[in-house]
């Protein structure tokens, strides 16, 4: 095998992968996931790559499977040997980056599994909506926190990173594009921005196509 496979679902978190193998021109092939929220078939088949059926999972060129994008963010840039998406190590941006990457990746990320289906976490009877409703509340204060240190054009300033990936994904996610306008601007800015990148042009449209 001589491409990578990434496992993933249309505008789900695989996209934030599958635009940084866009990004950096590997050779990469596609396979739906499934539903792994709505399926217990889809679950199961994916188990075997991840214990937590979750995406992304990126299987490589030599077989080896990875999961959890930030990982597969760092990987990559060693692989290529390019700083281009993640800075060096003597990069100025370098303790940033790693700080606010790992921010999302351990806050707010988390939250969608615990509010997309809330009832997998809360078993009393009548209580998934409000857990929802906290969960979703407290997402909005995390990005809050992000946004009060976020830059202009892009999260680092005038440095693009893979933070501008992560942002042009999970801004299409809860509490969504409108809210992020108003509450957010500056990670919206970022999000746009990245959006617009012509090496990732078609990885967003095909994750996020334009209704019509």
């Amino acid at each position: 095998m001589n491409e990578f496979v990434l496992y993933g679902r249309p505008g789900w978190g695989s996209a934030i992968v599958e635009a940084q193998l866009a990004w950096y021109g590997l050779p990469f092939r596609l396979e739906d996931s499934g539903d792994l929220l709505g399926s217990d078939e889809a679950r199961a088949t994916m188990r075997p790559l991840n214990p937590l059926a979750q995406v992304p999972v990126l299987v490589l060129p030599g077989g080896a499977t990875m999961t959890e994008s930030a990982a597969i963010t760092l990987h990559l840039a060693d692989l290529t040997g390019r700083d281009d998406l993640v800075p060096g190590a003597k990069a100025p941006e370098r303790a940033a980056f790693l700080r606010w990457l790992v921010f999302i990746v351990a806050n707010i990320y988390p939250t969608f599994t615990y509010a997309d289906i809330p009832e997998r976490f809360v078993k009393t009877e009548g209580a998934a909506a409000g857990f929802r409703a906290e969960v979703d509340a407290y997402v909005q204060h995390l990005w809050q926190i992000v946004e009060a240190e976020a830059s202009a054009p892009h999260f680092l300033g005038t440095r693009f990173s893979a933070l501008d990936l992560y942002l042009a994904v999970m801004t299409r996610w809860r509490p969504g594009p409108k809210w992020f306008a108003g509450h957010a601007p500056k990670l919206a800015e970022a999000a746009r921005a990245a959006s617009e990148r012509v090496e990732v042009a078609e990885v967003m449209a095909r994750n996020f196509p334009k209704k019509a």
